[in-house]
């Protein structure tokens, strides 16, 4: 592992572009997996202790990315003020952002239930054994603490009551709390600009003052990236159980058919806007492949709101759309996976998961969840637990893919992330606010090397 981390830094002091240092960082990672794989064995105790060193560089790097999340959210947004280039009224931008993100995960569970349904799954088909069994009953006691939460309560958990206690991520809206603040100030901020200019132009001197700070921090824990990816991919492939895949491999592949497709329709998307589809995905690669192994769209945020800025998105709105697609209309987590389980379950309680009534229901169901989820957090788990339960169906079959959960949620943390940076890039163009120049220009990519 020393010598691949040191061929990356080599590349680095050579001034390799970061795309390729990523690719080079993913690539060795998987060939130096298999390798741990097939020469020690995923359970021996050479592979565990071996990846639980290179814990140090991957998770570690995902952690310092976690730490720079609120402070990037809220300087960003209130610089978006400052600099006055948020053009526009910042609740009819975010509530464009709001429906496209829940808008997308409607047709992202159209996706996932068509799949399930071509590809025949059904949850009788998977053998329960013990992991399975302790699975569904933590599933059903997550439940019990959740159920009562109403709407209305989920939404309420979205302000910032406290936004010194959102600033440590203590809850799971936090980071929707400290946009929310932001453009809170933000407002206070244009309102003092019109009647005391002198203190204003004093709280944007300090203000972008913090914002050179803090995005020289981020371009510091950023150059990490390719390393970072080194050290995940090699322990995430040196760790999986193959023989749990190879059984459960219809169940995989049906999950990665739905996840590609509703990737394409983001490409659909975005060509209809007018946008290359082939220029986003050569300058989402670095963020997408993040996302694919750290399995956290929070940490992958810094690097998306990079990524949205080299393609042209202004500040206010990659922090919009990327810190609201931390928790809301996440396309893979709540609504391909939930809507998947369901027409994989409903059989097993005498439910034709084809008619009508149900497929509009179901539907309904994981886009308004999309939004829920936000309120008690948790990912896919609570969004299935949301959408099974409205459902009247057994929470505890959720469990039945736990040997390759890890698996199948790397391709749905990356789809939320595009997602996210699909969404900025639309409201962008939508608001006549989108640098196509940039967008196009293809030399300039997310680059930190300097």
């Amino acid at each position: 592992m020393l010598i691949l981390l040191g061929v990356l830094y080599y590349m680095q002091k050579k001034h390799v572009s970061f795309s390729k240092r990523v690719f080079t960082g993913l690539g060795l990672g998987i060939v130096f997996g298999l390798v741990l794989q097939y020469g020690y064995g995923a359970d021996s105790e050479v592979t565990s202790t071996s990846t639980d060193w290179f814990n140090l560089v991957g998770a570690g790097y995902v952690t310092f990315l976690k730490m720079i999340v609120m402070p990037l959210v809220f300087i960003s947004i209130l610089s978006a003020f400052t600099r006055l280039n948020m053009k526009g009224n910042v609740g009819k931008l975010s509530v464009l952002i709001i429906a496209l993100l829940v808008g997308t995960t409607a047709v992202a569970a159209i996706v996932g239930i068509a799949t399930a349904s071509g590809f025949g799954l059904e949850a009788v088909q998977i053998d329960q054994g013990s992991a399975e069994t302790t699975r569904g009953e933590q599933l059903e006691g997550t439940f019990t603490q959740v159920k009562d939460v109403t709407l209305p309560q989920q939404v309420l958990s979205l302000l910032p009551a406290n936004p010194f206690l959102d600033f440590t991520g203590a809850r799971a809206t936090s980071t929707i709390a400290v946009v929310i603040f932001a453009a809170f100030i933000g407002v206070a901020y244009l309102g003092v600009k019109s009647k005391q200019e002198e203190h204003a132009e004093t709280f944007s001197k300090i203000v972008d003052a913090f914002y050179s700070v803090i995005m020289r921090v981020v371009t510091l824990v950023l150059r990490l990236t390719p390393y970072g990816i080194l050290a995940l991919m090699t322990k995430t492939v040196a760790l999986s159980d193959m023989d749990a895949i190879a059984k459960l491999g219809k169940f995989v592949a049906a999950s990665y058919v739905a996840l590609l497709i509703m990737f394409g329709i983001h490409l659909l998307m975005l060509m209809f806007a007018g946008l290359s589809p082939v220029t986003y995905m050569k300058k989402a690669f670095p963020v997408l492949s993040f996302a694919f192994i750290s399995r956290t769209s929070a940490g992958a945020l810094p690097l998306n709101i990079r990524t949205q800025k080299s393609m042209g998105v202004p500040d206010g709105i990659a922090n919009f759309a990327g810190s609201f697609g931390l928790s809301i209309g996440q396309n893979g987590c709540a609504g391909i996976y939930p809507a998947m389980l369901a027409v994989m379950i409903a059989p097993t309680v005498g439910v034709d998961p084809l008619t009508p009534s149900f497929l509009l229901t179901l539907v309904l169901i994981v886009a308004l969840s999309s939004f829920g989820v936000a309120g008690v957090g948790g990912g896919a788990t609570f969004a299935a637990i949301l959408v099974l339960s409205a459902m009247d169906l057994p929470i505890a079959l959720a469990g039945l893919l736990i040997s390759v959960e890890p698996l199948i949620d790397m391709g749905r943390t990356a789809l939320n992330v595009s997602g996210a940076m699909t969404t900025g890039l639309l409201t962008s163009k939508i608001n006549n606010q989108l640098d196509t120049d940039a967008y196009n220009d293809s030399e300039n990519q997310v680059e930190v090397s300097a």
